[in-house]
């Protein structure tokens, strides 16, 4: 049986203005269950389209489908993890996580049981009662993930999550991103700069162009996890790649 595709992304065009062609005609399938990077340059568009398979911004043509529905609006059903953590700080870990369940009137009990039981995923129950700035980035970022989740999405949205971290921080919350994804089995489409970090997650890359953001080239990643950073096939494929981006990067005028 082929893999079934869980989010359709047809034809989409993106203009903020006249004179700003944010995304030119971007068509992409995104199969059920796999976790796929955007990767590219600043400016190519990538949260933009990730933005619009949320639901926060509509195309300016085409249109993105989820589960042969096309997107109109924000869905529980599609859950994002932002950059900059987007916690409440006068909300501890636990109360942070609960917010969802909350939202869908679940029961005081449910709720609670609901956030422990993905702060215990990302590691955190014994900070359950934390609040944000008594927490280390990495940690922030792990109740950032433990919040989306607990709405049980079928899609997860990751936003450059890993970007403001320490280099030692960024590898160690990309391996549990993988422990993690292992046990929801989500859809996950996830923005990156980092070449190296879309090889080690990604089953499939989206390289992105830019002036204005199309699709450059997809990559499928054939590599068994755990995935080796220092193997040959990792170095190659991440030299070629670099090489693509490096391109785009130039067009920017950047050195």
């Amino acid at each position: 049986m082929a893999p079934r595709c869980k989010v359709r992304i047809e034809d989409v065009s993106k203009a903020f203005d006249q004179a700003q062609l944010v995304l030119d005609h971007i068509n992409l399938d995104i199969v059920e269950g796999s976790l796929t990077c955007l990767l590219g340059p600043s400016g190519c568009g990538k949260t933009t389209l990730l933005n619009m398979v949320a639901g926060f911004i509509r195309p300016s043509c085409g249109r993105v489908i989820v589960d042969d529905v096309e997107v109109a609006a924000p869905s529980a059903d599609r859950g994002i993890v932002f950059q900059d953590y987007a916690l409440f700080p006068w909300r501890t870990a636990v109360e942070n996580v609960e917010f969802g369940p909350k939202i869908r009137r679940l029961s005081k009990k449910v709720c609670r049981d609901v956030a422990m039981h993905y702060l215990a995923m990302v590691r955190l129950e014994a900070h359950a009662h934390k609040l944000p700035r008594q927490l280390s980035g990495g940690m922030k970022q792990r109740v950032a993930i433990a919040r989306a989740l607990a709405n049980r999405p079928s899609v997860l949205l990751m936003d450059e999550p890993f970007g403001a971290l320490d280099a030692q921080t960024r590898e160690s919350l990309q391996e549990e991103m993988l422990r993690i994804r292992q046990l929801e089995r989500n859809t996950i489409l996830f923005v990156t700069h980092s070449i190296a970090e879309s090889l080690f997650l990604a089953d499939r890359i989206v390289v992105m162009a830019t002036l204005p953001g199309a699709v450059k080239q997809v990559f499928d990643v054939d590599l068994p996890y755990p995935r080796d950073r220092l193997s040959r096939t990792f170095l190659d494929l991440e030299q070629q790649i670099k090489q693509l981006v490096r391109e785009e990067v130039l067009k920017l005028g950047v050195s």
